[in-house]
């Protein structure tokens, strides 16, 4: 994915999950934050950020923040980008566990959840629930950076639906580069970890991949191990 009106920035503080202040060319602006993660190991006051600058001349912020450095990894931070490169990718045939699919579908509702991608090839059928993980501690990527209520009930739905022969996929999409293994965040949230471990030992198509980021762009990169 590839953003348009890319400016530099650095990191003064974050008021509120969707607000931060900014400061571009000696100007502190109010900004908009395309995550509600914690994400307070990346936005630490002082840390080179990039945001896409808004063509809506009646928005509120001019700005959204996009990506921020960690040490020197530029870690992209938009929540919105993960189910836009994971559909894309499966469109190009560039995941390989999903290959030539016949349909894919997004935003498909199934009992109580909405799940971000259906897809049918040939007789198999099935849901992919994306998350995009930011989170990075001593190389090892995990998720999530929060307590995830709705992230339990999906993965708990996910079991439910493959008891109706639906083959399931939870897709973990690393917006960090180079990194090499996942797992999931344990200490932060028990409940969604043990459903997810849960899920792989039912037979659950676990997947985690890394990202391509450079300050104006994201792209899937390399499937990353998983240390569960």
């Amino acid at each position: 994915m590839k953003y348009s009106n890319t400016v530099r920035g650095i990191f003064i503080n974050r008021p509120n999950r969707f607000i931060a202040n900014v400061l571009i060319d000696g100007k502190l602006e109010k900004v908009h934050v395309k995550n509600t993660g914690r994400c307070k190991e990346i936005l630490t006051e002082g840390t080179t950020v990039y945001l896409q600058r808004s063509s809506d001349p009646n928005r509120k912020t001019k700005y959204s923040l996009i990506s921020a450095y960690k040490g020197s990894t530029l870690i992209n931070i938009d929540s919105q980008v993960p189910n836009e490169i994971v559909y894309s990718s499966i469109c190009s045939n560039k995941i390989s566990e999903l290959m030539n699919v016949d349909l894919l579908k997004r935003e498909v509702k199934y009992n109580n959840s909405r799940f971000d991608l259906y897809y049918e090839k040939k007789e198999q059928r099935g849901f992919i629930e994306v998350k995009g993980v930011t989170l990075e501690v001593d190389g090892i990527a995990m998720f999530p950076d929060a307590p995830t209520e709705r992230g339990t009930k999906h993965i708990l739905e996910i079991m439910d639906s493959k008891k109706e022969g639906y083959n399931n996929f939870i897709f973990f999409l690393i917006q960090i580069p180079n990194i090499k293994y996942f797992k999931p965040n344990e200490k932060m949230d028990p409940k969604f970890s043990q459903a997810l471990i849960k899920a792989k030992q039912l037979g659950i198509d676990i997947l985690a991949y890394n990202c391509n980021v450079t300050e104006d762009e994201i792209s899937i990169a390399e499937k990353v191990q998983l240390l569960f």
